[in-house]
């Protein structure tokens, strides 16, 4: 089933790239000229090739970095070929000379690429804070020290590794601390499949660095993967004075629950009844819960907040159209009934390194309680 599966993405992926290559030389061939015909389709084969060779070779930084980068145009022309060959098509019908039409969208869309590009660059290396006001259905909790209300800041989908680095670490470790949280939370995807490149650029020692009132704890997500083994993960997460429940329960202070989930993918995840069933439910409960699915479930089971990420809030537009039909709450905010869910668009990225129509972000919850 997998070698079908695996031939048919092939052989699909071959058509996009063959129609993307032939539609772009067309494009470029009265700049080019037919010198560079063959030069030209060395550079297409070896930018589409190392997509797939990244994902083989994992331990080849050079072609993880480029087959990010060819993703971006992948995904960019699939989008605009279609939209320039259509004004071709319109501008010929109506008489203009097609040559003239041709030069004109060919600028068209190289300044469109680049502006395309620059923005969603900016959008995904240049997270802001978005902040939201819950009131818990709760008798009041005042946990020692904290402010009121209490400050939970949020951040999900780093994906750590070659293209969200160090520098990226850095800037959320400094982002975090300026907001002076209560907690740190982070429901998932700290990195993205590979735990060799978050530990050669020093990305644990830097999340020490992370400052709140009671501590930071984390979740994993389906990319919370790698060949090491989950335990030397954890191991190395933990190390970062980042507390992992894995299908775990950590009370604070004898007054909050927080419940860190597998994720949705891992088969080894328990119903969430049995994480709740012992627990004192005049409390409020925290849920970290990397996909946001099961609601219905968490709010049976007495939820009050639930956070989550994964969607990356489609990353690319127009692919938010599809999240929002996959995911009751996709992004920002939805209560039900007494229970609360946020889900962020993520601090990161995944595969290529741009957002379009979403930005990375962090959240920063003010909670307060009530009877």
């Amino acid at each position: 089933m997998f070698i079908v599966i695996g031939i048919v993405f092939l052989l699909v992926y071959s058509a996009l790239v063959y129609y993307i290559g032939r539609s772009s030389w067309r494009f470029l061939q009265p700049v080019l000229r037919n010198r560079f015909k063959w030069a030209y389709i060395i550079i297409i084969s070896f930018l589409a090739v190392s997509f797939i060779l990244g994902r083989i070779f994992v331990s080849q930084s050079y072609l993880q970095v480029i087959g990010a980068y060819w993703l971006v145009l992948f995904v960019l022309l699939l989008m605009l070929l279609p939209i320039a060959h259509l004004i071709i098509w319109i501008a010929r019908m109506m008489k203009f000379s097609k040559q003239g039409a041709q030069q004109t969208i060919s600028i068209i869309l190289l300044v469109s690429l680049v502006v395309i590009i620059a923005v969603g660059s900016f959008n995904a290396y240049s997270p802001y804070v978005k902040q939201y006001d819950v009131s818990i259905v709760k008798d009041n909790v005042q946990l020692n020290d904290a402010k009121d209300p209490l400050r939970i800041v949020v951040a999900s989908d780093m994906h750590f590794g070659y293209l969200s680095g160090k520098n990226h670490a850095k800037r959320l470790v400094k982002e975090i601390n300026a907001l002076e949280p209560d907690i740190i939370l982070f429901p998932g995807d700290i990195i993205d499949d590979q735990l060799a490149p978050v530990v050669a650029q020093g990305i644990p020692a830097i999340l020490q660095n992370l400052q709140s009132t009671y501590g930071t704890y984390a979740s994993l997500g389906n990319h919370d993967r790698t060949t090491e083994g989950l335990e030397q993960l954890i191991e190395v997460i933990e190390s970062s004075n980042i507390k992992v429940l894995y299908d775990e329960v950590e009370l604070l202070e004898d007054k909050l629950y927080i419940i860190g989930r597998k994720d949705h993918s891992d088969k080894a995840r328990v119903p969430l009844q049995q994480l709740t069933e012992k627990l004192d439910h005049t409390k409020p409960i925290i849920i970290l819960e990397h996909q946001p699915k099961d609601f219905a479930e968490a709010e049976q089971q007495g939820a009050d907040l639930i956070l989550s990420g994964h969607t990356h809030r489609g990353q690319i537009a127009p692919a938010h159209l599809i999240t929002q039909l996959l995911f009751e709450n996709d992004w920002g905010y939805l209560q039900k009934n007494n229970m609360h869910s946020i889900v962020t668009s993520g601090y990161g990225f995944w595969g290529p390194p741009i957002r379009i129509g979403s930005r990375s972000e962090i959240v920063q919850i003010n909670v307060s309680f009530a009877p």
